[in-house]
């Protein structure tokens, strides 16, 4: 399974909203297995396909220690949600940064798993932050969205600066 590249912001492509996915098939089950791949590998919590320049509404997690509880959510969408929880939360698009964001701690979502079956699940804790994240890159909008103008655009400058030492051969 190849490692899939993972869009840093401020690249465009991380604001184009995901289409729902038509059919769950072989083709969308490798696409799965490499974000996994790609997630462990980054390491992280959670990947959406948008983060790969995939424009589907797709994600993968998986919060547990052991890398042993993951999640495929085809298609999801959050039916309800309540509490407030701040959490700590960085990103695999946004490297090196990490900010307080308020989200509902508790979410019940609707989603097909890898095999298309409807699934709706009562989701908690690091999971629910971790979804409603996720979701948030399927719709073009990414946790420093929640952010001040003034810490956006000094987290967009410091990662335009290392993109372009990267690219010079510097870094």
């Amino acid at each position: 399974m190849p490692k899939l590249k993972i869009l840093e912001f401020p690249d465009p492509r991380l604001r184009t909203k995901a289409t729902p996915v038509q059919v769950v098939d072989d083709e969308l089950r490798a696409l799965i297995d490499d974000m996994f791949e790609t997630m462990y590998d980054a390491p992280g919590i959670g990947l959406a396909a948008t983060q790969v320049d995939v424009h589907k509404r797709l994600l993968v997690a998986d919060v547990s220690i052991d890398k042993d509880a993951p999640y495929v959510l085809i298609n999801p969408e959050i039916l309800e949600k309540d509490g407030i929880t701040v959490t700590d939360e960085g990103c695999l698009s946004v490297p090196g940064f990490y900010e307080e964001i308020e989200r509902a701690e508790h979410i019940r979502v609707r989603y097909l798993d890898r095999d298309g079956i409807d699934i709706v699940l009562d989701v908690h804790g690091l999971l629910a932050v971790c979804i409603q994240h996720e979701m948030d890159h399927l719709d073009g909008k990414l946790f420093v969205d929640y952010l001040s103008e003034v810490k956006r655009t000094r987290i967009r400058k410091k990662l335009e600066k290392e993109h372009r030492l990267l690219a010079e051969g510097v870094a």
